[in-house]
């Protein structure tokens, strides 16, 4: 008996279509994978939703709210084995974290893309839906977290980062590589995530932002983000997580103003850690009540601190938090 999957498109690359005249990719009148997918439907029972067709840079996190909803309000309709999220790849990494930190369901959950057009020569959309459908149908793809899949590959979405402009396999997990591959006879795991996370989110209206740091550094930024309200910003800090002492002053006046700041590297290989003890360095900031993040990427962190605040505005659990 086949499996029941459920397909959401949201658009994307995947979902775009080639100028031959102008050589521009855009979203055209129609989805060519709902054309396509009758190609798929040989893998499991598919049922589409076409959610919206939107390019990633459109991507809010309302919209990765209205995904997470229209996931569990179909589970509830009527329970199925697992679902694959068509998406543009500049933000998957974020919308896929984003699910795997609010979505508790016992099904599959797959997030996919395409870095080539539908009509493009190598397009690799329909493919890498194939793949993705056959992931969602596998048993051993439970209670894995949200995965991503593209170019034989299975990542977790914790780990996961887009590493190229345009090569097809710009998804790639740094320090821990892929959790399993997609082959001709089957799907393999070779490892998996140790522990899952989830947060019941409804408000996804906290002001958030990400800056990088840089040499030479100083306090405008953060005085500004200050005064324009942010409720919490993220910073991608110089190595194990520092900062020029020219920030020292910006950060002061945010932490006394109560605003999270929290530090992830710019490096991505490697943690955030609070060693040095110079001026700006990560000691004098984690003294200061800086969040030393573990492990994430700048823009999972952002989306973290968004679902956290969410939940707390309390220092202490917020810190707590950022430690899984």
């Amino acid at each position: 008996m086949k499996k029941k999957i459920i397909v959401i498109h949201t658009g994307g690359t995947i979902s775009m279509m080639e100028d031959a005249e102008t050589g521009a990719v855009s979203p055209g009148k129609e989805n060519p994978l709902s054309v396509q997918t009758s190609i798929v439907s040989d893998l499991a029972d598919l049922h589409v939703i076409e959610a919206f067709h939107l390019p990633s840079p459109h991507i809010t996190p309302v919209h990765m709210e209205k995904i997470k909803r229209l996931i569990e309000d179909s589970y509830k309709e009527e329970p199925f084995h697992g679902v694959v999220i068509t998406h543009g790849t500049d933000t998957l990494e974020e919308t896929a974290y984003f699910l795997d930190l609010t979505l508790s369901l016992p099904i599959a959950v797959v997030v996919t893309g395409a870095m080539r057009s539908s009509n493009e020569i190598g397009a690799d959309g329909l493919y890498n839906l194939i793949s993705s459908v056959r992931v969602a149908a596998d048993d051993k793809s439970i209670s894995k977290g949200v995965l991503v899949v593209l170019n034989d590959e299975i990542h977790s979405a914790k780990n996961v980062t887009k590493t190229h402009t345009s090569n097809v396999s710009t998804f790639q997990s740094p320090q821990y590589g892929p959790i399993g591959i997609v082959t001709k006879q089957g799907i393999l795991y070779h490892h998996q995530p140790t522990s899952n996370e989830h947060y019941h989110v409804c408000d996804v209206s906290k002001k958030v932002t990400l800056i990088k740091a840089y040499a030479g550094m100083d306090s405008d930024l953060l005085k500004a983000i200050k005064e324009l309200s942010y409720e919490g910003v993220v910073i991608e800090a110089l190595g194990q997580g520092n900062l020029p002492p020219g920030a020292l002053e910006g950060i002061n006046e945010l932490i006394a103003a109560n605003i999270p700041v929290v530090l992830v590297s710019r490096c991505f290989n490697g943690i955030a850690q609070d060693v040095y003890g110079y001026a700006g360095g990560g000691k004098e900031l984690k003294e200061k009540g800086v969040i030393f993040s573990n492990g994430l990427n700048g823009q999972k962190a952002r989306i973290k601190l968004m679902v956290a605040l969410s939940q707390t505005s309390d220092m202490n659990e917020l810190e707590l938090i950022f430690k899984q």
